[in-house]
């Protein structure tokens, strides 16, 4: 049996309107009340009991939970009590089983897993939990702990008694066991589950490379507007994200619509910078200009080139991990690290025998990761 389980959030107010909010003021918008699991937020929140996701299972039997990450911005722990969850595929890719009481996933993320029930009926309930996961503890970063949610959200794994038609009326006929969740920040933890993700198959992974890019991600801030009134981190200033020093402005045209009417010029640009503009000790104390610029520029590559990209987290405005998707592609995700990306001595522990391959990757908070795919999907 297959059971999607999908992580969102929840707003006691019109989440339109938090968004307008935010980019009226420049201002970070207002964090979610609760986070849901299929919709409900459970028994651990104020007066939702009655709204709480069930997963009923029979003993000995083995199910496929399709676990998706719908949250805004927030990696998320997740763990069964008394359960043990096997990965078998993310991002729709095969990769070498493995067994773990807890995982982490990622906004945009996918992760399918085995969970096998006990063989006998326990006489017992189980707490499914999600938890946010932190990533970096920064008393610089204007962004936390305001902006997060640091609630724990709560499904129940639900026994029937296969020796019994009438099935308990309530949780408090049976035990409700409640699993341990690793610490907000225990990145150790992060980097140990992120380490076993392999893929199944031997993958044909680019060894040389034709272009190599180097992106710091993270955040900045713009200048407020002289007829405005601004909330963000400086001085009035206002939040902006950026990646090499360049904020994205939506283009007037569709990209493949500028092609086809040969309109390409003036619609975007094909200047992105392949490494950052300004070099700094990136994980360090921030600079002291921390504006970014805009623009409308893309990274033109040749037909079916071998891409090698690196992707590193700044600290201007505190080191947050940030969740980066690859439209139309796959990817190898090749290394990972804490701290600056080191172009002499890193690309020697690259995995080039069994990276996993994702479509989704998050540059991890105060650190790097490094991709490789082949360009061959120009999106006919």
């Amino acid at each position: 049996m297959e059971v999607p389980v999908i992580f969102g959030e929840w707003w006691k107010a019109d989440t339109e309107a938090v968004v307008s909010q935010a980019l009226q003021t420049g201002g970070s918008p207002n964090v979610s009340d609760a986070f849901t699991i299929n919709g409900l937020p459970g028994p651990l929140y104020n007066c939702s009991a009655q709204d709480t996701f069930r997963l009923k299972v029979e003993p000995g039997k083995t199910y496929m939970l399709r676990l998706i990450n719908a949250a805004l911005d927030d990696e998320l722990f997740f763990s069964v009590a008394n359960h043990t969850l096997t990965i078998v595929e993310v991002d729709a890719v095969y990769v070498k089983p493995f067994t773990v009481k807890t995982l982490i996933i990622s906004p945009g993320q996918t992760t399918n897993v085995l969970l096998t029930t006990k063989p006998l009926y326990p006489k017992a309930n189980f707490y499914m939990l999600a938890a946010f996961y932190l990533g970096y503890q920064n008393p610089r970063d204007p962004l936390r702990p305001s902006t997060i949610n640091n609630t724990t959200v709560a499904g129940i794994l639900e026994y029937q008694n296969p020796g019994s038609p009438i099935a308990p009326t309530s949780d408090k006929d049976l035990p409700l066991f409640k699993p341990t969740l690793p610490r907000f920040n225990d990145t150790g933890f992060v980097a140990n589950f992120a380490s076993k993700l392999r893929s199944l198959a031997t993958p044909v992974v680019p060894r040389s490379v034709d272009k190599k890019f180097f992106f710091t991600v993270g955040m900045g801030t713009f200048p407020c507007p002289m007829d405005a009134t601004c909330q963000g981190p400086v001085n009035g200033t206002r939040f902006a994200a950026a990646v090499n020093n360049v904020s994205f402005v939506l283009p007037s045209m569709a990209l493949l619509q500028s092609h086809f009417t040969g309109m390409s010029r003036g619609v975007y640009g094909s200047d992105f910078p392949a490494m950052p503009p300004f070099q700094f000790n990136y994980t360090g104390a921030p600079p002291d200009n921390m504006n970014v610029g805009k623009g409308t520029k893309v990274a033109v590559l040749p037909f079916n080139a071998s891409v090698e990209l690196v992707m590193q987290d700044t600290s201007i405005l505190g080191i947050i991990s940030h969740p980066m998707h690859l439209h139309g592609f796959n990817f190898f995700v090749v290394g990972q690290g804490f701290g600056n990306y080191d172009p002499v001595n890193d690309p020697a522990k690259f995995n080039l025998i069994d990276p996993v391959e994702r479509n989704t990757v998050v540059v991890p908070a105060g650190g790097w990761v490094a991709i490789r795919f082949l360009a061959d999907n120009p999106g006919e």
